[in-house]
C-alpha cells in the first residue's frame, strides 16, 4: 500500500541535506557554544553563521533573530513580556489564531487582568480591518497579534498593510508567521512588524527548533533564566544541530520558493478540479487563492461519516486533518471553523489537505479514490 502525506502544515518531512548537516554536527562539532576552547568556539560559529543565513532571507539584522524551541515558545515568550516588562495593557488579536496565542492571551487576562479584545472575521476567513481601526482608535498601550497565514484554512493576512494601521495608532505588532515563513517572501525592511516566529518543521527542518524575529530595541526580556545565550534573551546551552538543521532548511526553502510554489500550487489546483469533477457539491472554506499549499473542504456527505472520515483515510494508508495536530483526536468542530461555517456545515465532514513539494497528482488520485468508497 502507498503512503500518502497530504498533512505538511502539521509537519514536513525533513531534507535529507537537513539530515546530513545536522549528523555531521553531532558526530563531529559537540562543543557547548558558550565554552572558551576550540570546541566551543566552533560551535559558536555555527550558530552565528546560521544566525545570519536565516537574516538574509528576511532581511533583517542577525541581531533581531533569537533562537527558541519553535512557534509556540516564542509566541509566549513576546506576548507575555510586552504584558509583564513594556506595561502593554491590551490584547488584539482574532479568535482564528492558534490556541499558542489564544491561550496565552486569555492566562495574560487572568495573571495581569489585561483587556483581550477580538478583531471581526469575515466570512471568506480574512480579518476586518476596518473593525481592527476602530479597535485600535481606543488609546491604551495595545499589541496586536495576528497571524501572517491561518494554518487551518490558508487564509493570508496583508502583513504590511496591518503594520502601517499599527503603527498609525502606535500598537505594536506580532505575527506568527509559522505558517508561512520558509513558504513565501517575508521583507522585515517593507514591513514594520515588530515580532514574527517561526518553526523549523514547517518548512523541512527538524522539530523542536524555532527563532523569534525582535525588532531590535524592543526592551523585550527573558522568559527562562539562566546563562547568558542569545543575547541574554534566552537561557539555555543552545541546540548546535537543530540550529544548523533549520538553517540549512531554510535557505534550501528559499533558494527553490518560486520552482516550489508553482510545482505545489499546480497540485492544489489539480485537487479542486478533482473535486469538481467527482464531488460537485463540495466548499471550499475561505477563498480558491488563498495560500497555495493549504485548502480547507466541506465534503457533501453525511454528519456520520464526520467521526470516521480521517480513521478510514488513515487505515488507506492517507494522512489528511481536520484542522491542526494540536487538537487531533477531538471530533469538535474547530474554534477556526466555528469562526466561519454555519451551523450545519460545522456538522458535515471537512478535511485540510495540505502539501510540499514531495506530493505529486497520483497522492490526490489515491485520496479521492479513498473518499469515492466512504
Amino acid at each position: 500500500m502507498k503512503k500518502v502525506y497530504l498533512d505538511n502544515a502539521s509537519t514536513t518531512a525533513m531534507r535529507p541535506e537537513v539530515v546530513q548537516e545536522m549528523t555531521r554536527i553531532m558526530m563531529d562539532d559537540y562543543g557547548n557554544p558558550s565554552s572558551t576552547h576550540s570546541f566551543g568556539r566552533n560551535t559558536k560559529t555555527i550558530i552565528e553563521l546560521s544566525r545570519k543565513n536565516i537574516s538574509k532571507y528576511l532581511n533583517c539584522s542577525a541581531q533581531e533573530i533569537i533562537f527558541t524551541s519553535g512557534g509556540t515558545e516564542a509566541n509566549n515568550w513576546i506576548l507575555r513580556s510586552v504584558v509583564e516588562d513594556l506595561k502593554v495593557q491590551r490584547i488584539v488579536t482574532s479568535k482564528i489564531e492558534h490556541h499558542a496565542v489564544l491561550y496565552t492571551a486569555l492566562a495574560l487576562q487572568s495573571d495581569y487582568n489585561i483587556q483581550v479584545d477580538y478583531v471581526n472575521i469575515n466570512p471568506d476567513g480574512s480579518v476586518d480591518l476596518t473593525h481592527l481601526s476602530n479597535l485600535l482608535s481606543q488609546e491604551i498601550k495595545t499589541i496586536v497579534s495576528l497571524m501572517h497565514v491561518n494554518n487551518e484554512t490558508g487564509t493570508i493576512l496583508d502583513m504590511e498593510r496591518v503594520s502601517v494601521i499599527c503603527k498609525q495608532y502606535n500598537a505594536l505588532f506580532h505575527s506568527d508567521t509559522v505558517q508561512s515563513v520558509g513558504k513565501t517572501k517575508i521583507d522585515l525592511q517593507k514591513c514594520s512588524v515588530d515580532f514574527i516566529v517561526a518553526s523549523a518543521h514547517k518548512f523541512h527542518g527538524p522539530k523542536g527548533a524555532g527563532f523569534a524575529f525582535v525588532r531590535k530595541n524592543s526592551g523585550l526580556q527573558p522568559l527562562l533564566f539562566g546563562g547568558e545565550q542569545e543575547k541574554g534573551l534566552r537561557a539555555g546551552t543552545e541546540a548546535v544541530h537543530q540550529i544548523a538543521g533549520m538553517a540549512t532548511a531554510l535557505a534550501i526553502s528559499y533558494e527553490n520558493l518560486e520552482t516550489e510554489r508553482e510545482y505545489i500550487f499546480g497540485l492544489k489546483m489539480y485537487l479542486i478540479t478533482q473535486f469538481e469533477i467527482h464531488f460537485p457539491d463540495f466548499r471550499i472554506v475561505g477563498k480558491k487563492d488563498d495560500f497555495y499549499n493549504i485548502i480547507n473542504i466541506v465534503l457533501p456527505f453525511s454528519q456520520d461519516k464526520t467521526a470516521m472520515l480521517l480513521f478510514s483515510l488513515d487505515m488507506k494508508g492517507i494522512a489528511v486533518s481536520r484542522g491542526s495536530a494540536c487538537q487531533s483526536g477531538s471530533v469538535k468542530p474547530s474554534h477556526v471553523l466555528k469562526e466561519i461555517l454555519s451551523e450545519t456545515d460545522l456538522k458535515l465532514p471537512n478535511l485540510r489537505v495540505s502539501f510540499s513539494h514531495y506530493n505529486t497528482k497520483e497522492d490526490i488520485d489515491l485520496l479521492i479514490e479513498g473518499l469515492k468508497i466512504m
